[in-house]
């Protein structure tokens, strides 16, 4: 560190904003992604390619701190006791998460992005930082906002449904089937996009301007409270759910609910939350016909579990399209502590056939 804060005051700047992305990315850069990074200048309209500095740059001036992962092509520190380092100096980058996201919105926002649709995805040869910037923009914001990351975020979802950074966002969502219904349903809106990152405070500006409906569907029929819900946002959760006009039990095209996506995903406090409404329909089915106790009992979410039948409105032997019970499904997967947690309940029956008369044991052995 020393080496590196005796050079020159540009070498050294662009070394410690090397390190801040290196230690700060939501995943491992690649060597083109990094150096694309690097070349945004925070709030500048156009992004200059001449910016980009070179990888062999980049390790000389980081003084020996990183190094490129030859089979990953990727930029990683050269030991872990680096990152510990830096994990016990937060002071050294500042607010990193700001600054990141800041970068992200910046060059989302910029003239070489806005002209792009979202049926002319560039390769990513050409383009290489908008995979990350579109993915993950939201995600850093959520751990630490700015004034100006807020402003830019605003400047990007006021144009959201018809940008390329709402594609990139949805390849990466599994099941998001979002290919063959773009061209004829409404993508993915501003509210969306906001809940999907459980940024609370932006959602709070987008209802409060009157622009979105809350119980709007998107391609997928998911509502923002849905994403909110299946990416374990329990402050948007919160917020979406104290609308009086909120609707908590509208599925999506695959029948599923907020709950039933809560349940799939494991997340305890946003579950939680949703059966504290009286009208949450916990034991609504999705289309493979399995309740949100189903669903959290094959993925083994011991709390879910517990949060549902602690609640008593579900019925525990309600099998599913396979003919599936909570607890046979538990078994098969091999998740003995929802296993114990289901037999704990006299009203279920561990004795019930399936379709080929095999009780839960029997399809155990």
């Amino acid at each position: 560190m020393k080496r590196i804060e005796a050079q020159d005051q540009e070498k050294a700047k662009l070394a410690m904003a090397t390190l801040m992305w290196v230690c700060h990315s939501e995943r491992p850069l690649r060597v083109d992604e990094l150096c694309h990074a690097l070349a945004v200048e925070i709030g500048e309209t156009n992004f200059d390619p001449e910016n980009v500095p070179s990888i062999s740059i980049l390790l000389d001036y980081c003084q020996g701190l990183i190094t490129v992962d030859a089979e990953a092509s990727t930029v990683r520190l050269i030991h872990y006791s680096v990152q510990e380092y830096f994990c016990s100096h937060q002071g050294l980058f500042g607010k990193p998460h700001s600054i990141l996201a800041e970068t992200c919105l910046t060059y989302l926002n910029s003239q070489h992005i806005k002209h792009l649709t979202p049926h002319s995805f560039p390769s990513s040869q050409t383009m290489p930082f908008l995979n990350y910037c579109a993915r993950h923009w939201g995600t850093h914001m959520s751990k630490n906002r700015s004034e100006n990351a807020k402003t830019f975020a605003l400047d990007l979802l006021n144009k959201y449904e018809d940008h390329i950074s709402a594609v990139s966002l949805l390849e990466k969502v599994p099941c998001s089937g979002y290919i063959g219904t773009m061209a004829t349903s409404p993508l993915f809106s501003a509210l969306h996009c906001a809940s999907f990152f459980g940024v609370v405070e932006l959602v709070t500006i987008l209802i409060n301007g009157g622009d979105y409906t809350v119980n709007q569907q998107d391609f997928t029929g998911s509502t923002p409270l849905a994403w909110a819900a299946r990416n374990g946002h329990g402050g948007v959760v919160k917020l979406l759910l104290e609308l009086e006009n909120v609707d908590p039990n509208r599925v999506d095209k695959y029948n599923r609910t907020p709950l039933g996506w809560g349940a799939v995903e494991g997340h305890d406090g946003v579950v939680k939350l949703l059966l504290e409404r009286e009208n949450v329909d916990s034991n609504r089915p999705d289309i493979d016909d399995r309740t949100p106790l189903v669903c959290a009992a094959l993925n083994g979410h011991e709390g879910v579990v517990k949060l549902l039948l602690e609640r008593g409105n579900d019925d525990p032997n309600r099998p599913d399209i396979d003919d599936q019970t909570p607890l046979v499904c538990a078994a098969l997967e091999g998740h003995e502590g929802v296993v114990k947690l289901l037999l704990e309940r006299e009203n279920v029956d561990p004795n019930r056939p399936d379709m080929y008369d095999q009780t839960v044991v029997m399809r155990s052995v």
